[in-house]
């Protein structure tokens, strides 16, 4: 092989495996950790960064929220009576494109009750996120997730 050819092959190789590193990086995967920080932080501004101005959310037990104004209304009192204390997402898979990404796994959500006095409460789902890029960063378009059924 030519040292052209292997400088060639060595590009393509490397350049692959930027792409790989940047697709775990990148799309509903990264908007998944910034919004697990934001929530982590109780952060209300830093959450509803995390969605389009358009987006869409549906929750258990939750009137669908649409668009930022809802979005914010919907974390704002969750956030009013409850410090979020842990987010821990598994069973996670991810796929992006260029301007799309979906996202699909299992949640757990601590909360401690700001009223004082209750034990910690362990929310557990199951979430699918669709995002697209939004000013030259990741955003939840649509955020759907359903409460795990009890098994019998």
């Amino acid at each position: 092989m030519s040292r052209y050819a292997s400088l060639l092959a060595g590009l393509m190789l490397g350049g692959a495996a930027a792409m790989a590193a940047d697709s775990a990086e990148t799309g509903a995967a990264a908007v998944d950790a910034r919004w697990a920080a934001a929530v982590k932080a109780n952060d209300l501004e830093a959450i509803v960064a995390c969605y389009a101005p358009d987006a869409v959310m549906w929750l258990p037990d939750a009137a669908e929220a649409r668009g930022e104004k809802a979005i914010r209304e919907f974390y704002k009192g969750l956030l009013s009576g409850n410090t979020v204390k842990d987010v821990v997402f598994s069973n996670t898979h991810y796929d992006s494109s260029r301007e799309l990404a979906t996202g699909w796994g299992d949640v757990s959500l601590t909360f401690q009750p700001k009223s004082g006095g209750g034990p910690s409460m362990v929310m557990k789902g199951r979430f699918t996120v669709i995002a697209k890029r939004h000013e030259g960063h990741w955003v939840y378009t649509v955020d759907h997730a359903s409460s795990i059924p009890e098994k019998p």
